[in-house]
Order: C-alpha cells, then structure tokens, then sequence
C-alpha cells in the first residue's frame, strides 16, 4: 500500500481513529483523577571519599570509589537500614499495622522485619554518576510521612556506616584488651626471673666484672709468658753451671760472674794488689811488713772472691727456682681466672637470654598497647565521612499519577489505536478510493478519469450518489 492509499484511507476512516484517540485519552484522564496519588521526597546525602577518613586517618584509593560507592548504595537498601527506620519512626507501635502483620504473616517473625521489607519496596537509591552525592528517595501516599521516611533512612544510612566503622574497632579493642592482660603478665614473669637470677649471680645490666677479669686474664697470661721464659732462662743458666761444676771448671768463667760487676771489680782490685805485692816485695823483701800486710790482703780478696763467685752461683740455683715457683704460681692463677671468666660469661649469657626475653615481652606489650590505644580511639570516634546534604521536605505535587504525562502517553497510543484500527477496518471492508486502487484490486481497464472538481455538483441522495461515483470511477 503506498502513502497515497495510507492517505486517503485515513481520510475516509477518520472519525474511528479520533475516536479511538478520544477514548483512549479520556481513559488516561479518568486513571489519573481515579488512582490513589503518591508523593516522593528526595534526601541527598554526600560521601567524602576524596578526603582523609576520619577514623583510621587513609585516603581512599581513586581506583576503589566504584566499588566503595557501590557498597554505600548497597549499605542504603540493606534491611538493617529499613529496620532501623521502622524503629526510629516506631511504626510498629501502631495497633493497626501490628493486626495487619498478623493477618498477614500469621504472627511469623517479627513486625519490625515485615514493615522493613514492605518500606524498603518503596525505595529508590540513585547515587550520582561524577560525584559522591547519593539521592535517597521515598514514596508513600502521605508527603509528610514520606518526608520522615526518607529522613529516617539518610540518619539510619550515616547511623549504620558508623557502626560498620566503630563495631570492628570496639573488637578488636576488646581483644588488645585481653592480649594486653596475658602479655603484662609474661613481661612481670619475665623481668622477676631476671631479677632473681641478677640477685642470685649479684649481677646487673651494667655490669663490667667480665670486661675487667678478661683484662685481668690478659694481663696474668702475659706475666705467665714472661715468667715462662724467665723459667727457661733461669734454668739453662743452672743447668750450664751444674755442667761447668761436674767437669771441674772453675765456676768464675760463667756468663753470669763475668756479667757480675761486683766480681769483676774484687778481680780488678786482685789484681792491683797482686801487682803492687810483686812491686813491693822486689823493693823491700818478703818479710817487711808492708809485704807481710800485702800478702795478708791479697788473702782476704781472694777469699771474698771466692765467696763472691759461690754467691753467684748460688744466685743462679735460687732465680732459677724462683722463676719456676713464679711460673707454677701464675701458671695456677691464670687457670683459676680462666675458670672465673668461663663462670662469668655462661651467667652473663644466661643473663642475655633473660635479657631478651623481657625485651621480646616489653615490645609485644607495647605495640599491644599502641594498637589497643588505636583501636580505643576508634571505637569511641562519632565521626564519619557521611554527612546530609539536603534534608527531605514534604513534595507539594504528586509524583504518581502524572496527568500531563498521562495525556501525552495517551496521545501517542490512543493515535497509534487509531491508526490501527482504521487499518483494521479498511482491511476487513476494502473500498476503492484511487485508480490505483481498481488496477491493483480488479485489473481493470482504465480507460478515462474525470476531474472531480470539474464535475457540476448537485444534490443527490446518498445511494444514488454513491453509484455514480462508481461508474465514474469504471469509466
């Protein structure tokens, strides 16, 4: 069918389609006076996520606040919100809506969850696409009752973010509690052993006793070393004299008497005198008294000589048993000092392990403490990052029904009716209005067509009509 057929068929089928509209649009009208009239208040809540928390003191990385405000939208719906705003509200203390669960539910669960869930039908949550305000919307036949409800749940939605917030922070400060009381305790365990055991040993934290019995030590090792060699020196010189006396050799000729000065000078004073009593003797003769004196002094020197000479070897007997008595001595003193410093550092070592075991408990307390002091804080804090935008106000019009809205969608679909059932009509009682109408439809011959304008218009009756406008169309 083409538009010129389209055109003319809904010329002459006119009056069904406005009809149709007609009615369709007194329909809608009748709906839109006839239904019971719904008023939407609107809260408008805004979530920092940009800023610093309040509470734990982070910002929110930008890649989460999809995810963030998606669960601040799910936080809003959730039952436990629609719950708390039944309660803030005390709708359940209405006699009515109590016989009305009742008859409903036969007195199954609760009042509170059955009004939550037929509120949170009613509810529209929409958060803004490029900012971090949330519209909390609520729809009820009452404005005023939808202005409270909706207030209700943007002070139910900050309530429970809150506690989402402080009830984690208030268990684990509980728990920090209770760790703090059981790691308290192992500190005061752990500084009373160290305490007994520096009580038992007499030692402290400070203590140098171990720093001077290792100098101590040093020093007795380095005189046992130079007792040693004095030991060794000592008894190779009495072992050499021992030899010098077995094979009969006089004794004056050891290192040790040449190296005796007080020999040397009785040897030297020998020997002037000696000198002098051959000098003298030659002059005066052998029995002059000077000579006589002489004789009597060279006498004496030699016997002190002698006297010397055993002295020294003497000397060498008794330094070479003092210096192995001082061996033995400091040989014995540097084994009982090891043994002191041994004793000293396994009891500084076990000290050192106390040591560390208070402080391994001392820093387990405190950062026990410091979370516990944290934690404390947060879940004492009445702070969030929520807070209300605009508060909801009662709506002066009706957001359902829409009559202006109804009207236009009436228009359209009661045109579309129209036009369909002028169609329809056409179809089920096909009339031929264009010469194309009778090529297609009757495959007849069209030999003339008159101009309908030129045709002298007259009264005729209607059948009469109507059947020479057929045979004007045939021929």
């Amino acid at each position: 069918m083409s538009f010129t057929q389209l055109l003319l068929v809904f010329r002459a089928r006119w009056k069904t389609a406005v009809g149709s509209l007609l009615i369709v649009l007194l329909l809608a009208l009748a709906l839109s006076v006839e239904l019971p009239k719904k008023y939407t208040a609107t809260a408008t809540v805004v979530v920092d996520f940009k800023g610093t928390d309040p509470i734990l003191g982070i910002v929110l990385p930008a890649q989460m606040v999809p995810g963030y405000m998606a669960t601040q939208v799910d936080i809003v719906q959730s039952h436990k919100v629609a719950v708390d705003v039944v309660r803030a509200l005390k709708l359940t203390n209405d006699p009515t809506v109590r016989q009305k669960w009742e008859e409903e539910t036969g007195g199954a669960g609760t009042p509170d969850d059955w009004l939550a869930d037929l509120i949170a039908k009613k509810l529209d949550v929409k958060p803004s696409r490029e900012s971090s305000v949330i519209d909390i919307a609520w729809t009820g036949v009452n404005p005023q009752d939808a202005a409270a409800v909706a207030n209700a749940y943007a002070d139910a939605y900050i309530k429970t973010n809150l506690e989402l917030r402080v009830d984690p922070a208030r268990q684990s400060a509980s728990f920090f509690d209770e760790q703090l009381k059981a790691l308290r305790e192992k500190l005061e365990q752990a500084q009373t052993r160290l305490n007994q055991y520096q009580r038992r040993k007499e030692f402290t934290t400070t203590d140098e006793r171990l720093d001077l019995d290792n100098a101590r030590l040093a020093e007795l090792s380095g005189q046992y070393t130079a007792a040693q060699a004095q030991a060794a020196d000592a008894s190779s010189r009495q072992r050499q004299l021992r030899e010098f006396l077995a094979r009969g050799a006089n004794p004056d000729s050891l290192p040790d008497v040449l190296a005796n000065p007080l020999i040397q000078n009785l040897k030297a004073s020998l020997a002037a005198s000696e000198a002098k009593l051959e000098q003298v003797s030659s002059q005066l003769g052998a029995n002059h008294p000077e000579v006589l004196r002489l004789k009597a002094d060279i006498e004496q020197q030699g016997i002190r000589l002698k006297a010397e000479i055993a002295t020294a070897a003497n000397a060498i007997d008794n330094t070479a048993r003092i210096a192995d008595r001082r061996a033995t001595e400091l040989r014995e003193a540097v084994a009982e000092q090891k043994a002191r410093v041994l004793r000293l550092s396994e009891g500084r070592d076990e000290m050192a392990v106390l040591l560390k075991e208070v402080d391994s408990a001392q820093k387990a307390y405190d950062a026990a403490s410091q979370r516990f002091t944290q934690t404390s804080f947060e879940s004492q804090t009445s702070q969030t990052n929520i807070s209300i935008l605009n508060r909801a106000i009662a709506p002066l019009e009706p957001s359902f029904p829409k009559p202006i809205l109804n009207c236009a969608l009436g228009l359209v679909f009661g045109t579309l009716l129209g036009l369909g059932l002028a169609l329809l009509r056409e179809v089920l009682d096909k009339r031929v209005r264009s010469l194309e109408d009778l090529v297609t439809g009757f495959d007849f011959p069209v030999l003339a067509a008159l101009d309908k304008g030129r045709v002298q218009k007259r009264r005729r009756w209607p059948w009469r009509r109507r059947a020479s406008d057929g045979l004007r169309a045939a021929g």
